[in-house]
């Protein structure tokens, strides 16, 4: 089912006029991470603000990820609201399915929004499950043949919100890839984060946007949106795209971090794709002297995966001649996104630094603009370095383009 799926989408993309997205070389305002002006110029162009008030707890890997997720769940007093792109078959999902639905018949009001593309693979017990206990669950864009172009855009954010007052978000989907410590085969490193504090109500709202769109049924009531109580001392922002909106806020998160960057960058991201302007931001960044290190994946999933890192290496030479430091992690697919800037400025969520994330997609970041936070994920990437290795010269020269990429990672076979 999968493997057909794959291939249509792939012959879908192919064929559709509206897969790719040129987007203008855009000049970007001499504001610097870290000044008032540049958290103001990324609020305007993101259509979001930062929101005070708030305290967050990385999570890394499925060992700590997914006991904290169900540890919540099984705490739930009013509602939980679940959206994710992927859901598979393996014994995290059947306890994830079992915790959800054991709430559900506790009265407890439970609505789960899935891909239709990226959660085929969802076994028919689980769909039975959770329907038979009352939970409420959607699918995302399922294939309609009088609105083939809409197949391609898919619900890539992972949100989950108990009760309005707890909130996670990042890369993981619910399988048996994301379980473990990230350092094993087939068991992926990732990055996630817990908050709580008013900016729980911005994840509810991203989940509210897709859940609207596939049930035309608005969310409302303290039960969803309870009144904002201060938790802690963060500002966090939550910067949300969709292509509805054009999905330009993602693009542009990351283009002004870039180009607002003055000491360092570190990014790590599976799907390391940029355009031009993308590229032509880390070369400026690099040659004014930042520190630059990318870690992006080394381990592939399949022939696709090991096509995308062919495309992500077009652009290795022309960055790393400026002084871009790019290195493959080693044990495991790396999954995790984020990027710490200047050690001040950080950003956890669900795009890849692709075409697709930046123009198909719907997606979800938080970005806290704090040295804690900053540290804490800087340390995360030091740890990363250690088991990862930085291509040498002449790995760099063999690339495909990354106009190749795009149609081949359409729909179900990017994470």
């Amino acid at each position: 089912m999968r493997r057909t799926i794959g291939l249509y989408g792939i012959a879908l993309a192919i064929l559709s006029p509206g897969c790719t997205l040129s987007r203008p070389s855009y000049t970007t305002p001499d504001v610097h991470v870290g000044e008032p002006a540049f958290t103001r110029a990324l609020e305007a162009h993101t259509l979001s603000s930062l929101v005070p008030g708030n305290r967050a707890q990385i999570l890394l890997n499925g060992n700590e990820i997914f006991p904290a997720m169900l540890g919540a769940i099984r705490g739930a007093k009013t509602t939980i609201t679940l959206a994710n792109f992927i859901y598979e078959d393996g014994n995290i999902s059947d306890e994830m399915a079992a915790a959800l639905a054991e709430r559900c018949r506790a009265g407890v009001k439970v609505s789960v929004l899935l891909d239709a593309v990226g959660s085929s693979d969802m076994p028919r017990q689980h769909r039975t499950m959770l329907q038979d206990a009352g939970c409420q669950l959607a699918w995302y864009r399922p294939l309609n043949p009088l609105s083939i172009r809409r197949y391609n855009h898919r619900n890539h954010r992972r949100i989950l919100v108990v009760d309005g007052r707890v909130g996670f978000t990042g890369g993981t989907g619910v399988g048996e890839q994301w379980t473990g410590d990230g350092r094993q085969p087939k068991h992926w490193r990732q990055t996630d984060v817990r908050v709580e504090g008013p900016i729980v109500r911005f994840l509810q709202a991203a989940f509210a946007e897709n859940w609207r769109e596939t049930t035309e049924v608005l969310l409302g009531g303290d039960a969803y949106f309870p009144e904002p109580q201060p938790r802690g001392t963060l500002a966090v922002q939550s910067v949300k795209s969709s292509p509805a909106g054009g999905a330009a806020e993602a693009y542009l998160l990351f283009l002004l971090a870039i180009d607002g960057a003055r000491s360092s960058i570190h990014l790590t991201n599976p799907y390391f794709v940029p355009d031009d302007a993308m590229a032509d931001a880390l070369v400026r960044a690099a040659r004014r002297g930042v520190d630059v290190s990318i870690i992006t994946a080394g381990v592939a999933q399949g022939v696709l995966d090991r096509l995308v890192r062919r495309a992500s290496r077009s652009h290795f030479p022309r960055v790393t001649r400026a002084g871009v430091k790019i290195y493959e992690y080693g044990p495991a697919l790396l999954h995790a996104k984020t990027m710490v800037v200047d050690g001040t400025w950080a950003s956890i969520g669900s795009a890849n630094l692709d075409n697709r994330s930046f123009a198909l997609n719907a997606e979800f970041n938080l970005v806290f603009v704090d040295p804690g936070i900053a540290q804490q994920l800087t340390q995360v990437f030091q740890e990363d370095l250690k088991l990862s290795r930085r291509l040498a010269d002449d790995e760099l020269r063999h690339g495909i383009g990354h106009l190749f990429y795009l149609p081949l990672l359409p729909l179900r076979d990017q994470l």
